[in-house]
């Protein structure tokens, strides 16, 4: 058994930052609170296969150049693309600067997958807010050029309803999608081998449907992926945890080698497929952050781990729970109303490196259904990775605590955020 926060960062915290008294105590026994040493374990395991695919794949320092225009024989992507098959024990790998974010590349390969009136399934119930537009809402979404939709809510106990999800494949289905993480919603994330139970239930009744999950927080939490498991693809965002806080952008998709030449083609453009894409000087930085990965998330594991012990000694609902086993990077705080989620955003905000003397305010953002309010002061924009929040205005008033690229900084974020909870409720 290990303390959840090692007492010399606490102390140092504390002795340079006021706090309130109750915050103070409350964060001195969430400290204390001893946690099993699995997470550790795990992350070490995650690291390890990180340090194998690196010395298998003999990268030169020649090779991160890159190249500029085109792309053709860009070197710091061959090297890049050929790592993460290897860390994903995938056949494939396409990563670019080109694919926006995790909803661009999630997107692009669901639309590569599908056939022309083809059928799409959500396992795993209703999306989040940004990819359900894109999907089923928006104008041009994949169900206004005819695509077929339905979503498999999960059971009663909070679980996939895989009963439910074989009945809706029997009647057809050409691609099963699977959000992993539990993104902006009260349910639970999945681990990667749920992913692949998921995946063999869907090809005893449709073997020639594909699965494709929605990586994205995710990666390098377990000691596996779902590619691992036998889904098909997975697909996510390159400034999330892969990018180590350095990518500068981009998304992914890995898995088999069919998969990602259609969405190759798809991307670009049919008979260009992955030959073409520059790092545009950027691949050092890619393969660095790539190499830091397992090292930054293994720092954000361990505060938001501080974050739920802190915030279940001041009395919030919180999952997970301290010292529980994680699936991502993202920590939900219950905090019971639409006030408390502003002043929640409000103090982590005073803990960002940058713009940490703005105050959010809760806004319209491209893609919700509701008014959001967001935290966040990183060094690339959108990445969370680096420590942030977001909070749909809508019940049941949950905070998602996302990230921290080192467990000083996520402790004080929430140390900051509680305090000025505490100070509001007084």
């Amino acid at each position: 058994m290990i303390p959840v926060l090692a007492p010399a960062i606490l102390d140092a915290l504390l002795e340079r930052f006021p706090f309130s008294d109750d915050v103070v105590c409350a964060a001195r026994r969430a400290a204390a609170r001893e946690v099993g040493t699995a997470t550790s374990d795990v992350q070490a395991r995650a690291h390890a296969n990180v340090l194998r695919a690196f010395a298998d794949e003999g990268v030169a320092e020649s090779d991160l150049a890159g190249s500029l225009g085109y792309g053709y024989d860009d070197a710091a992507r061959a090297r890049y693309e050929s790592l993460l098959a290897r860390i994903f024990g995938a056949e494939r790998a396409l990563a670019r600067l080109s694919l926006v974010s995790g909803t661009h590349a999630i997107v692009a390969a669901i639309d590569a997958c599908l056939p022309h009136e083809g059928r799409l399934i959500s396992a795993t119930g209703r999306p989040y807010d940004t990819l359900r537009n894109a999907l089923a809402d928006a104008p041009y979404s994949l169900t206004r050029r005819g695509v077929r939709y339905d979503e498999i809510p999960f059971d009663e106990a909070g679980d996939v309803d895989l009963v439910a999800l074989a009945r809706a494949c029997e009647r057809g289905v050409d691609v099963v999608f699977i959000q992993r993480s539990r993104g902006y919603a009260p349910r639970r994330s999945l681990s990667a081998i749920e992913c692949g139970t998921i995946a063999r239930t869907v090809r005893n009744v449709a073997p020639h449907a594909l699965v494709l999950v929605d990586n994205c927080y995710g990666e390098l939490v377990e000691a596996t992926e779902p590619t691992h498991h036998g889904v098909d693809a997975v697909m996510g965002s390159l400034i999330k945890n892969l990018g180590g806080a350095l990518a500068p952008g981009g998304g992914y998709v890995i898995g088999r080698a069919e998969v990602i030449e259609r969405v190759a083609a798809r991307h670009y453009a049919p008979g260009l497929g992955t030959g073409v894409g520059s790092t545009l000087g950027f691949g050092r930085a890619l393969v660095q952050g790539l190499f830091n990965a397992p090292t930054v998330v293994g720092e954000a594991l361990a505060g938001l781990d501080f974050a739920s012990a802190l915030f279940a000694e001041l009395g919030y609902c919180v999952d997970p729970a301290p010292g529980e086993a994680r699936r991502d990077i993202v920590q939900a705080i219950g905090l019971g109303s639409a006030a408390r989620l502003v002043t929640f955003a409000r103090g982590l905000q005073r803990a960002m490196p940058l713009n940490a003397r703005f105050a959010p305010e809760p806004g319209a953002v491209p893609g919700y259904r509701d008014p959001v309010v967001m935290s966040g002061g990183a060094f690339v924009n959108g990445a969370t990775i680096e420590l942030s929040c977001d909070a749909p205005l809508r019940a049941p008033f949950e905070v998602y605590l996302q990230g921290g690229t080192s467990r000083s900084h996520a402790a004080l974020g929430a140390l900051f955020a509680a305090d000025m909870l505490d100070k509001e409720s007084k």
